[in-house]
């Protein structure tokens, strides 16, 4: 099978989809690794690093052109999905639900298209999604301290404070991945970090991690509200698999919040779970509703390209090779959580939430594709462990 990887054209974005090890082990495999010419200068890895391992440099036309399988990191920006072809299968971070013109750009390509933010593991895990969630829980604290100091908008306090003066306090809606690694970074700066999640058991691991050094809380409206106005920063990390992030956080509650307080939102390419959010980019990142500074980068891995590129392609490569071995229909019928990644297919919807998201009729994958007989629906892990007043998975995008 050919296997393209095109240039990341969206703002801000410096990753590439594949590593010269991933090359090497496709060209392993008997497959041809197509690399359109610059796409990995941005991680720092050169044309002639990728064919020291088998690969193919291409122009722009060659890389959309000829590949059955074509690796992506963000979602395809218009002149993209203008290229899709009907027998290809585009495999990315898409973020559908709140993207109703993407989805239907996607779904007049009449590719298949899977994401990488809805395959599952055998429990329910989301194992591409989780190392871009651990480096945005990093960054997503970084950046919130940043943008509190008084030249980026901020309230002027240090995160760790200093002797005699108390540090900032920190809220991060959430338990996930993003949360958790949030949380570290926070408890590193010395800032006193308050947890909040709606499942118990995972508050419970999350208190035994921090050793003791955090404020677990069960997550209501009610808790929320109650602590906001103490609150200099807030990090939102909910999610559910799929769908658009649910609001913990409106407008109305920007009033209980200090003046210049900071808002992450790392589940922005979900929608934001913020009612405030909307997205932003590294060049300009930050914007103020109601006195309060929001951070909105849906991208925040991008900033740092050669960790995310080699995290990221350690996670996919093993769906990237059955998926060039295999090809889309029997890869999924082998993995049945690599079936539920797949969006669109034959110019239909083919994951509920996205379909519930975008307002478009729910297709099985198996009907779409013509494979036969469907997997059963019932397999796909509910959110369970989110925040707010809905019950979210909490391991988000902003990926």
């Amino acid at each position: 099978m050919k296997v393209g990887v095109p240039t990341e054209i969206k703002d801000d974005e410096y990753r590439v989809a594949l590593t010269p090890v991933g090359a090497r082990e496709l060209a392993e495999h008997g497959h041809e690794v197509l690399i359109q010419q610059g796409a990995g200068e941005g991680s720092s890895i050169s044309d002639a690093d990728f064919e020291a391992q088998g690969a193919r440099i291409v122009s722009l036309d060659d890389v959309w052109a000829e590949p059955d399988l074509i690796l992506g990191v963000k979602e395809p920006q218009p002149e993209e999905v203008a290229r899709l072809r009907p027998e290809a299968t585009l495999f990315t971070y898409l973020h559908l639900a709140p993207a109703p013109e993407l989805t239907r750009g996607l779904c007049d390509s009449g590719a298949t298209c899977v994401a990488y933010e809805t395959v599952e593991d055998a429990n329910g895990r989301l194992p591409l999604l989780a190392p871009m969630s651990e480096i945005a829980g990093k960054i997503a604290t970084q950046a919130g301290a940043f943008m509190l100091e008084k030249p980026l908008g901020g309230r002027g306090i240090l995160l760790g404070g200093v002797p005699g003066v108390p540090p900032a306090n920190v809220m991060i809606i959430g338990g996930g991945a993003v949360g958790m690694h949030a949380a570290f970074i926070a408890i590193g700066m010395e800032a006193d970090v308050f947890v909040y999640d709606t499942n118990i058991d995972r508050l419970r691991e999350l208190d035994i991690a921090f050793g003791g050094r955090a404020s677990t809380v069960f997550s209501s409206v009610l808790s929320i509200e109650e602590k906001l106005p103490q609150m200099d920063l807030v990090i939102g990390a909910v999610l559910v698999h799929g769908a658009r992030a649910p609001h913990v956080i409106r407008r109305s509650q920007l009033g209980l919040m200090k003046e210049r307080a900071v808002l992450v939102d790392v589940a922005i390419d979900q929608g934001g779970c913020f009612e405030t959010s909307h997205p932003t980019t590294h060049h300009d990142p930050t914007f103020e509703v109601d006195g309060v500074i929001h951070y909105c980068v849906a991208n925040m891995p991008g900033a740092v390209p050669i960790s995310s590129t080699y995290a990221l392609t350690n996670a996919t490569l093993p769906y990237v090779v059955a998926l060039a071995d295999y090809g889309i229909a029997e890869a999924a019928r082998r993995d049945p959580g690599l079936r539920l990644g797949i969006n669109v297919a034959g110019g239909k919807v083919t994951h509920p939430a996205v379909a519930e998201g975008v307002g478009m009729e729910y297709v099985s994958p198996e009907e779409a594709l013509g494979a036969g007989p469907q997997v059963g629906d019932g397999d796909r892990a509910a959110g369970a462990d989110g925040a707010g007043a809905t019950a979210a998975r909490a391991a988000p995008g902003a990926h």
